[in-house]
Order: C-alpha cells, then structure tokens, then sequence
C-alpha cells in the first residue's frame, strides 16, 4: 500500500508516482493506493496514477484506489480515471477487491 499525502499537485507528484512505480517494480501484484486523506488532485497527480495504472498493466498488476473525498471522487470522474482504475470508499474494501484476496486460500 501507498499512502497520499493530502494535497496531490505539481509538487509533490512526481514523488507519489516513484513511489507507485517502485512498488509496481518490486513485484507487487496487487497495489492500494490509500487515498483516504487526500483532498485535492490536480492534473499532475492524475498523471501520477495514470503511470501507475500503465505499469501494472505491463506487469500484470492489479491497482486499486481508496478515495473518500467528493472533491477528488469528482476529478477523478470527469477525467476517466474511474473507468482505469478501481476506486472504493476505503482501504479495507480496495484491499478485498484484489484478485489475490478474492481467491481461496492456498495450502
């Protein structure tokens, strides 16, 4: 999980993306990105998640957004980012929605 800071924008996003990216790189194959305290996103921090969502992608990743404020559930919906990536209304249910947590347990 990747936790947001409360503003997202110029700069700061670059910093959100590496951090995204970096999980992404490592192997995660599921990443929640908790963005519970977070209250303003601009184009910059859109981007960010953008990349994200392309590396998972290539790497046969799952990304999951965990969004509660109105406002950045607004931007994200006018630019598309909804239709990209998986958003919920908090960490818990982004986390169950993973592929790995929906699958029995292994033994």
């Amino acid at each position: 999980m990747v936790a947001a800071v409360r503003e997202i924008d110029l700069t700061n996003a670059e910093s959100l993306r590496d951090a995204l990216l970096s999980a992404l790189n490592s192997g995660a194959l599921g990443l929640v990105v908790d963005m519970t305290a977070t209250t303003f996103i601009d184009s910059a921090g859109v981007t960010a998640l953008v990349r994200a969502s392309r590396r998972a992608t290539a790497t046969e990743s799952t990304v999951r957004l965990a969004v509660t404020s109105p406002a950045v559930l607004r931007v994200l919906n006018l630019v598309g980012i909804d239709r990209l990536i998986e958003v919920h209304p908090s960490v818990t249910e982004a986390v169950a929605s993973l592929p790995q947590h929906r699958a029995e347990p292994q033994h």
